[in-house]
């Protein structure tokens, strides 16, 4: 099975995800990372989630939830995005929510699982990833799957008031 690992497995959005959906995306301390500055109704997430179920060809994107196999619980997020069928790629975010399930290995799993899924079935040729210099976490994540920093975009990212340079790594399929 390809979206299921040794501790996590990747499902699709359910409409009970509402109640962690809203904790993430109103959560400010992680809008830097998802380009956002505004809250999220529970209105509009009830719609994204009523939507969800949509194909990454028609709206080139896919979140899956990452459950944790023992207690089959959601601990975070992990985002295809930018999906382009012309060229091969698509974007990849990763989030684990809580500080409880950080560092055990969960979302090294889930990345694996998530290039699995799309070398086989979405056929990309490459994945990419956007990570700020700061993040080193996501930075040795990524580089630990083999992703390979090709390019830096420098003062792209607005923080506060002060720029942050964000580093392009990409993951391409050599098979």
């Amino acid at each position: 099975m390809t979206l299921r690992g040794e501790k996590i497995y990747l499902r699709a959005l359910e409409p009970e995800d509402l109640s962690f959906l809203m904790a993430l995306e109103n959560d400010e301390s992680v809008w830097e990372v998802s380009n956002t500055i505004t809250p999220y109704s529970k209105f509009v997430l009830k719609q994204y989630l009523e939507n969800a179920h949509r194909d990454i060809y028609e709206v080139k994107q896919l979140r899956l939830v990452i459950c944790e196999i023992e207690t089959q619980v959601g601990i975070g997020f992990i985002d295809l995005f930018d999906f382009d069928p012309k060229h091969l790629r698509v974007g990849v975010g990763i989030i684990i929510f809580s500080e409880t399930y950080r560092g055990k290995g969960y979302a090294s799993e889930a990345l694996k699982l998530v290039i699995n899924y799309a070398f086989t079935h979405l056929s990309v040729h490459q994945i990419f990833a956007n990570i700020t210099e700061d993040n080193t976490t996501s930075l040795s994540l990524f580089e630990n799957a083999g992703f390979k920093n090709a390019g830096n975009k420098a003062d792209w990212i607005l923080s506060g008031n002060k720029f942050k340079n964000e580093f392009f790594y990409q993951l391409i399929n050599k098979k």
